[in-house]
C-alpha cells in the first residue's frame, strides 16, 4: 500500500480524507501532522465558541474515532520541520515518515502590523481555538476592554463575540467602511450602524500607531494621538499563505505554494491544497474554491482525471446577524448604470451593477433571499434588458407576476454553492438524496454536512428535497390529531375559533368528530386550546388531563409520586426549608433530590398522602411548581450582579419577575426558562425554550432551545436595552406560542414550523403587535394563575380523589 503524508488538519486537507475514503479506503496508509494538538474542526465557527453559542465539540469535523475507523495516523500537536524530497520523508519533531504522495496544506498565518508594542502579552490574532481560548480567558475579568484592529469578517466576528462575553470592545479599521473589499459604502454604513446598536464601538479611517503597556498590553495609540485603553488587542488584518516549508523544500513558490490544474506542485509527487496554494495568480480564502480543490485532489491521488479552475466567486456572510451579499465587480466605471434598493425601517440595501445587459456586480444587506438567482445571472453572463425595471426585486416579481416557489431553485445550476459553510452544491445534495434514499434534513445534514454549520442555508437545502422528491417530501403535510377526525392541529384550532367553538362536544359536533366522546390523544389537545383560546369562558375539563395533571403530581414506576414546590428563581429561605424537611420526615419521604431546575425534588410521596403534603407546604407559602404540567416550569437564573463579580444585570430578579408573572399559565409543550447574569452562561440559557443572556448593554433574549431527546442550541431572536422590555418580549413570545403551537409540540418545533420570520414580525418588528400578545398573556392570567395544591388542600375535591388502590386479594380468595 502507498503510503500518502499530510501536512496540515484543516478544513481543505480534511475534505480530501473524506473523498479518498469515500472512494477507495484502502488506496493509502496515511499519516497526518498537525501542529494544532487536534485535529479538523470546522473554523468558521470558531466565532460562536467565542460567544458561547457553541463549544468545541460542536464544531468537530472529524473526532477521534473518524480519524480511528479510517486508520489514519495521527501526529498532532507535533510541527513539521523538512520536508527531505530526495529521500521522500516528512521530517516532524519527534522524527521522520517516508511518503509516496504528500500533501502540502498548511494554510495561513496571520499578519500582525508591524508596530510597537506588537510583542505584549495581551496582543493576539484570530485564527484558531487556541487563539479564542485566550479571548475567552481574557473576556472573564469583569469591565474588561479590548481592541479589535481590522473591520473585516474575522475582526467583526471577534468583536461580536468579545462583546457577548461582556467586555467594552473597539474595532479599528483603516479603510473608511467595514468589510470594504465585499461591501460599498451604504452598505459598510447599515453595517456600522447595526454593531453600535449591539454596543461595539467603531472608528473607520483609524490607523494603529503603536500598542501601550509594558509589562502587558495596556491600550493603543491610534496616529491621531486617540488612546484607547484595552487589556486585550486582536489583530484581524489580513493573512499570509504559510510557505516556508515548501520554500525550503525548494518546491516553486511565487506569492504562495504554485500548483497546476491537478493540484500538483513544481514536485509531481507532491500536491498543495488550500489557503497556502496559488493557481494562475490566484490566492484562495473562501471555502467554496478550497473543498474544489480538496476533490480534485483526491481524484489526482486516486489517478482520476479531474482539473481545478478559477470560478466567480460570491461572497454570503452572516456577520453577528447581519445578513450580507456581494458578488462581481461593484466598483463605479465608466460605462456602468446601478439600481439601488433602499428600506431604511427594515435595514434592507440592495445595489445592482450592470454594464450593458449584464449584471456585473451586487450588494444586498439584511435581505439576501435572492442572491443564488443574481449570482446565477452574473455566472451565466445572462441578459437583462427585458427585465430590467424589476430585476431589484429578485426572481419572484419576473415575467409581471410571482413564479413558483420552486422555480428558483429549479433554475440553479448543480455546481452551484447551497452551503457556503462546507462549500457543498445543489448536484451533491440531490445526487445523495437519490443515491441514498434519504427523506429528512437531519439525513441530508449527515450526508452532505449542507445545513449543520450556521443554518442560513436550510431553507433551500428543504427546498432541494421538496424538489427531488417531489410529493413524497411535505414537512408541513396535514397530521391528523388522531384517529378520531381527518384534521391537523392547525384547523382545529382554526376553526375552534372561526366557529366560536367553547366546549369539547361542540368541537367534536361543528367538526364532525368519528366517535362520541374523542380519545386520549384529542382530548388533551382540545382541553388546551379551548384553555388558551377562550380563557375565562371555557373551564378546564380536568378528565381531559393526563394522570400527572389530574392529580398535580409525577407519578413514579412504583406507583408512588414526586412533589416539587415551586422555588421562585431557584431562591428560597430558611423557612422553606424547613417546611420541607418537616414533610419529609412526618410523610416518611424516602428519597430527596435537587433537580437540574434548581429546586428540591421529593421521591415517594403515597397518593393519599398528597392532600396533606401539600397543605404543609402551602402554610409555608410554597405553591405547585407545575413540574408534572405542559406549563411554565422554571425560570433557572444564576445570581446575576447582586453577587458575582461577572455579573452585568439582575438575572436574578428577572428571572423571579418572569416567573411570578407568568407561573400557572398551560402551554403547549413544557416551558423551561433561563436568565444569565453574563455571557458564561452559568443557567446555561442556550439550551432553554426561552433564555437571557445579560451583557453590559442589555438583555439578549433566546428561545426555541433543546436539550432532552433533542439537543439544539437556542436561536437569538433580538437584543434589548432595559429589563422592562425584556419583559414584554418574552411574556408576548411564550403568548404567540400559546396561540400558534400544537398541542405536544415544544418550542423549537414551533419554530421551524413557523419560521423565524414571523416570529420576529409579531414580536421584534410590530411593538403594537407585541404589546397584543402581552395584553393577552395577561388577561388570562387573570383566570388560571390560581395554586392547584391549594384547592386540593382545602377539601374543594372530594377526598376519594386521592384514595389508595383497594387491596383486592381478599376478595379473590373468597371467591375461589
Amino acid at each position: 500500500m502507498q503510503k500518502l503524508v499530510v501536512i496540515g488538519a484543516g478544513m481543505a486537507s480534511g475534505r480530501v480524507l473524506e473523498h479518498l475514503f469515500e472512494t477507495d479506503p484502502t488506496a493509502y496508509e496515511i499519516t497526518l501532522f498537525n501542529a494544532e494538538p487536534r485535529g479538523n474542526y470546522n473554523r468558521i465557527m470558531l466565532s460562536p465558541v467565542l460567544s458561547g453559542e457553541k463549544s468545541y465539540e460542536d464544531i468537530v469535523t472529524h473526532d477521534e474515532a473518524w480519524y480511528t475507523d479510517n486508520q489514519v495516523t495521527c501526529r498532532f500537536g507535533e510541527k513539521v520541520v523538512a520536508i527531505d524530497r530526495a529521500r521522500k520523508v516528512v521530517v516532524g519533531e519527534k522524527g521522520e515518515v517516508p511518503y509516496d504522495k504528500l500533501i502540502v496544506a498548511t494554510g495561513s498565518v496571520p499578519f500582525i502590523v508591524p508596530v510597537e508594542g506588537r510583542d505584549l502579552p495581551g496582543v493576539i490574532a484570530y485564527r484558531d481555538l487556541d487563539d479564542t481560548n485566550i479571548m475567552i480567558e481574557r473576556s472573564a475579568k469583569p469591565g474588561a476592554k479590548a481592541v479589535v484592529i481590522g473591520g473585516g469578517l474575522l475582526g467583526l466576528e471577534a468583536a461580536a463575540g468579545l462583546r457577548l462575553r461582556g467586555m467594552d470592545v473597539t474595532v479599528v479599521h483603516l479603510a473608511g467602511h467595514l468589510m470594504e473589499r465585499q461591501l460599498d459604502e451604504a452598505a459598510g454604513y447599515l453595517l456600522k450602524k447595526d454593531l453600535e446598536r449591539r454596543g461595539i464601538a467603531v472608528l473607520t479611517k483609524a490607523s494603529t500607531q503603536k500598542i501601550l503597556g509594558t509589562s502587558h498590553v495596556e491600550g493603543v495609540e491610534l496616529a491621531d494621538g486617540t488612546v484607547i485603553e484595552a487589556e486585550l488587542v486582536v489583530m484581524a488584518v489580513g493573512i499570509r499563505p504559510s510557505v516556508q516549508l515548501a520554500k525550503e523544500a525548494g518546491l516553486e513558490v511565487g506569492r504562495a505554494i504554485t500548483v497546476d490544474a491537478t493540484m500538483r506542485t513544481s514536485d509531481s509527487d507532491i500536491y498543495a491544497v488550500g489557503e497556502c496554494v496559488e493557481f494562475e495568480g490566484t490566492l484562495f480564502g473562501l471555502v467554496a474554491p478550497l473543498y474544489e480543490q480538496a476533490k480534485v485532489v483526491a481524484k489526482s491521488l486516486l489517478d482520476e482525471e479531474e482539473r481545478f479552475s478559477v470560478k466567480e466567486l460570491s461572497t454570503k456572510l452572516k456577520v453577528t446577524g447581519c445578513d450580507l451579499f456581494s458578488a462581481g465587480d461593484f466598483a463605479e466605471s465608466e460605462g456602468r448604470e446601478e439600481i439601488v434598493l433602499r428600506d431604511p425601517a427594515k435595514g434592507v440595501y440592495r445595489r445592482l451593477v450592470l454594464e450593458g445587459d449584464r449584471l456585473v456586480g451586487a450588494v444586498m444587506y439584511g435581505d439576501t433571499s435572492d442572491s443564488n438567482w443574481f449570482f446565477d445571472l452574473m455566472k451565466n453572463r445572462t441578459p437583462v434588458s427585458e427585465m430590467r425595471e424589476t430585476l431589484i426585486f429578485g426572481q419572484a416579481y419576473q415575467g409581471g407576476s410571482p413564479l413558483d416557489p420552486m422555480a428558483a431553485v429549479a433554475a440553479l445550476p448543480d455546481d452551484a454553492e447551497i452551503c457556503g459553510c462546507n462549500g457543498v452544491c445543489k448536484g451533491k445534495i440531490t445526487g445523495t438524496i437519490t443515491e441514498k434514499g434519504l427523506t429528512s434534513l437531519d439525513d441530508v445534514r449527515a450526508h452532505t454536512k449542507a445545513s449543520s454549520s450556521c443554518g442560513t442555508c436550510t431553507g433551500l437545502v428543504e427546498q432541494l428535497m421538496a424538489l427531488t422528491l417531489g410529493d413524497s417530501f411535505n414537512p408541513n403535510a396535514v397530521k391528523p390529531m388522531c384517529g378520531c377526525t381527518d384534521l391537523g392541529h392547525g384547523d382545529v384550532r382554526r376553526l375552534i375559533k372561526a366557529k366560536e367553538l367553547k366546549s369539547i362536544p361542540e368541537v367534536m359536533q361543528e367538526l364532525e368528530w368519528k366517535t362520541s366522546c374523542g380519545c386520549a390523544k384529542c382530548r388533551p389537545a382540545l382541553n388546551y386550546y379551548l384553555v388558551a383560546d377562550w380563557p375565562g369562558e371555557y373551564v378546564d375539563d380536568k378528565q381531559s388531563r393526563f394522570i400527572n395533571e389530574r392529580v398535580h403530581a409525577n407519578i413514579q414506576k412504583d406507583g408512588t409520586y414526586s412533589v416539587v414546590p415551586r422555588m421562585w428563581g431557584g431562591m428560597t429561605s430558611a423557612k422553606e426549608l424547613r417546611a420541607i424537611a418537616d414533610v419529609v420526615e412526618k410523610f416518611d419521604i424516602p428519597s430527596v433530590k435537587c433537580t437540574g431546575g434548581a429546586r428540591i425534588d421529593m421521591l415517594g410521596v403515597k397518593k393519599e398522602d398528597l392532600p396533606a403534603v401539600w397543605a404543609d407546604l402551602n402554610a409555608a407559602g410554597m405553591v405547585s411548581g407545575a413540574a408534572y404540567g405542559k406549563a411554565l416550569r422554571t425560570v433557572k437564573s444564576c445570581v446575576g450582579s447582586d453577587w458575582c463579580r461577572f455579573g452585568t444585570q439582575d438575572s436574578t430578579g428577572l428571572g423571579i419577575r418572569i416567573e411570578k408573572f407568568m407561573w400557572g399559565s398551560w402551554t403547549p409543550g413544557k416551558v423551561k426558562m433561563a436568565v444569565s447574569g453574563c455571557p458564561r452562561n452559568c443557567a446555561e440559557a442556550t439550551c432553554k425554550d426561552v433564555g437571557v443572556i445579560c451583557t453590559e448593554a442589555g438583555y439578549e433574549i433566546h428561545f426555541a432551545g433543546a436539550a432532552g431527546l433533542d439537543i439544539k442550541g437556542t436561536e437569538v431572536l433580538t437584543q434589548v436595552a432595559t429589563e422592562d422590555e425584556a419583559f414584554e418580549v418574552i411574556v408576548a413570545l411564550v403568548q404567540l406560542y400559546r396561540e400558534q403551537g400544537h398541542y405536544l409540540e415544544r418550542m423549537y418545533k414551533w419554530l421551524k414550523r413557523v419560521g423565524m420570520d414571523s416570529i420576529k414580525a409579531a414580536i421584534v418588528d410590530d411593538l403594537d403587535k407585541r404589546r397584543h400578545y402581552f395584553d393577552r398573556f395577561a388577561y388570562s392570567q387573570t383566570f388560571y394563575r390560581k395554586d392547584p395544591w391549594a384547592e386540593r388542600a382545602s377539601g374543594a375535591v372530594a377526598a376519594h380523589e386521592f384514595r389508595p388502590m383497594a387491596d383486592l386479594s381478599s376478595f379473590k380468595e373468597a371467591a375461589e
